[in-house]
Order: structure tokens, then C-alpha cells, then sequence
């Protein structure tokens, strides 16, 4: 599965570089499921394996889309309210559970939540549209969700980018890129893990 989507990413960089970065986080922030955290983990690994994209371009145009896609998502939340997260969790077979938690979460911790729920699974997803729901200041909203969005980049970027350099020499390119995405994504998931149980989720 992971070569799978490796090869299918790989080639939508290859076609449209900086493009595939932008769109697909940007859409995931705005509220549809798509893997951002992948996308982004295989555009830093590329950028120092095949030198086909700067490092520092995608994590500029990474932020920008994050930031840009969760206050699309906060607009709609705002707008449309409680009837578009449950026709939302229809379409995409979100689990309820998931909605109730990102709901308790931003009551007990306000805009903080935003921060926080950047790096805990399925909720980065549903932040914006959360937000907006709850009627969250939009202020409030906006620093703590581009805070986030720097440091999650940050952090994912840069480690995917340095990974690969340390052990490009051992590895061929090709199992470079899955080697480390495979790694960082079990990394990532278990600090998500780690915060989860943090906040009482």
C-alpha cells in the first residue's frame, strides 16, 4: 500500500511539482480527507533525494496552503454550521466519536485546541470546519492555526528532509523514499498517540 501511493505521488510531482504540495493540503485543511501528511513527508524526502524540488519552497507553499485551507474550512463551519459536519461526516464515513471529541477538545481548550489538534489524527482534518462551528473568535482562530501550521510543517518537513539525507548513502533513492515515509509516518503517529493521551482523548 505504502509503494502504492509512493508511485502515485511521486508521479504528481513529477507532472506538477509545488502543485501537488498546494492542492492537496490545502484541500485536506479545508475539511476532505486526503493525505496531507504523506504528500508532504514525500515532497521533503524528493526535495533531497532527486533535488526535484526545494525543501524551502515546500515548506513555504505547504504553511500557505495549511493556513489557507483551514480558514476555508473555519468559513464554512461558520456559515453552514452543525448540519454541514454531519452531512460532511455521511460523505467521508467519519466515525462520530471523532466529532464529538475535536468538539469536547476546542470547549476545554479554545483556540489552543487549534494548535494541538494539528498533530492528532483526524482532527486536522475536521479543525476549520470545528472552529467555524462552535463559533470561535476568527482572530483567535488565525494565530493559533498559522502557529500550528508552521510548526507542523516544520517539523514534518524538516525531519523527512534530514532523515533522507542521514541514510541516502546506505539505501538506493527508490527505498530511501519508502523507507522513510514508512518511518515517519509510525514516528508521527505515535507523538499524535502520545498528545492524544495528553488531553485526555
Amino acid at each position: 500500500m505504502a509503494h502504492w501511493v509512493l508511485e502515485h505521488l511521486s508521479y504528481y510531482f513529477l507532472q506538477y511539482g509545488y502543485l501537488t504540495v498546494l492542492v492537496g493540503l490545502l484541500l485536506e485543511n479545508a475539511g476532505i480527507p486526503l493525505p496531507g501528511e504523506t504528500i508532504l513527508i514525500t515532497a521533503s524526502v524528493l526535495s533531497r533525494t532527486t533535488h526535484q524540488l526545494n525543501i524551502v519552497l515546500v515548506a513555504l507553499v505547504a504553511i500557505f496552503a495549511a493556513i489557507t485551507g483551514d480558514n476555508l474550512g473555519f468559513a464554512l463551519g461558520r456559515y453552514a454550521g452543525s448540519p454541514l459536519l454531519a452531512r460532511y461526516r455521511k460523505i467521508f464515513h467519519i466515525d462520530p466519536a471523532t466529532i464529538r471529541k475535536g468538539e469536547d477538545l476546542f470547549r476545554r481548550r479554545g483556540a489552543v485546541a487549534v494548535f494541538f489538534a494539528r498533530f492528532i489524527a483526524g482532527l486536522r482534518v475536521l479543525a476549520g470546519p470545528l472552529a467555524g462551528t462552535l463559533k470561535m473568535p476568527w482572530k483567535h482562530f488565525l494565530i493559533f492555526n498559522a502557529l500550528g501550521a508552521i510548526v507542523w510543517v516544520a517539523v514534518v518537513a524538516t525531519s523527512a528532509y534530514f532523515l533522507g539525507h542521514a541514510i541516502e548513502s546506505v539505501l538506493t533513492h527508490g527505498s530511501l523514499a519508502l523507507a522513510t515515509i514508512i518511518f515517519l509516518i509510525s514516528l508521527l503517529w505515535w507523538l499524535r498517540r502520545r498528545h492524544t493521551r495528553r488531553l485526555g482523548l
